[in-house]
């Protein structure tokens, strides 16, 4: 693994704030409603909710790794809204009924990357927490990284029928040198993990649910503070600290069992921060792990 990182015993990471979704109140915080109320594909603009789609820069000494992608440009080619574009991005009018995005000027990640001096050839990992548009769309932008990892149960999932028609769209990904990796360690709600430097400083953990192969990202310092990013296993804070699960459920024991363990790591003492990706508490910013 090639280190990247200008301060070797420094431990970041940064929320980039690639874009936002519009979606139904229900899809979120649902707490297993169904396909049909969490999905809102009959719930009008007016009474949907904006939430921002988040992708993050960790930076350790073992070098830099992005946790998931956000939207491509090709969602909003000129910075706005753009109801066309989005639906050639998304290769469905049905998804783009689920979720409606925009990514403004400045904000794919590529570009966030750019206005640091960075490209994604600098990237020594790419990880991929589960295989949803919001979170791989933008995948293409990333395609020179050095490395990019998605769970080999999740591109199961992905690929299965009829997940294969109506919710994952393998034109995100098609054409892009994937790392689809098999779990070597056993952390986690369901007992499956991958440490990705055998030394457990960074650990992408299945939080099954909402996907069969979505993982978690626990980043762990010397000191065993840690910072955990646990993508859509929960919406939000609110989310593990009130037991909402969201309204679409691939698999409703397993995502609550799921943000269980959420809420256990959370609240531990050694826990700096646990975010997820769609929390409308989310900003840009960066966190520092010691």
């Amino acid at each position: 693994m090639t280190n990247n990182s200008a301060n070797n015993s420094a431990i970041s990471i940064q929320v980039m704030v690639a874009g936002r979704v519009r979606v139904s109140p229900d899809l979120p915080f649902g707490n297993g409603c169904g396909l049909v109320r969490g999905s809102g594909f009959f719930v009008p603009a007016s009474k949907r909710i904006w939430l921002p789609v988040c992708a993050f820069l960790v930076t350790t000494p073992h070098g830099r790794i992005l946790f998931d992608t956000g939207w491509g440009r090709d969602m909003s080619p000129d910075g706005v809204y753009d109801r066309g574009a989005q639906i050639r991005s998304l290769g469905s009018w049905s998804l783009y009924r689920v979720n409606q995005g925009v990514v403004g000027p400045g904000m794919t990640v590529p570009e966030q990357l750019a206005a640091q001096g960075l490209s994604p050839a600098d990237l020594d990992v790419v990880a991929i927490s589960h295989l949803d548009c919001d979170h791989a769309n933008g995948l293409r932008g990333v395609r020179d990284a050095r490395r990019i990892m998605v769970s080999r149960d999740e591109m199961r999932c992905a690929t299965r029928f009829p997940n294969s028609l109506v919710r994952f769209n393998a034109s995100w990904w098609r054409g892009i040198d994937l790392d689809l990796y098999d779990w070597n360690d056993h952390e986690g709600p369901a007992g499956r993990s991958y440490d990705l430097f055998g030394d457990r400083s960074v650990q992408l953990i299945n939080i099954p649910g909402h996907t069969d192969g979505q993982v978690a990202m626990k980043i762990t310092a010397p000191s065993g503070r840690y910072v955990l990013l646990f993508a859509d296993g929960g919406y939000a804070t609110r989310s593990w600290r009130d037991m909402v699960t969201s309204g679409i459920v691939y698999d409703r024991h397993a995502q609550r069992s799921s943000l269980e363990w959420i809420r256990e790591q959370s609240l531990s003492p050694l826990c700096v921060r646990s975010v997820a990706c769609h929390d409308t508490a989310n900003r840009p910013e960066t966190i520092l792990l010691s």
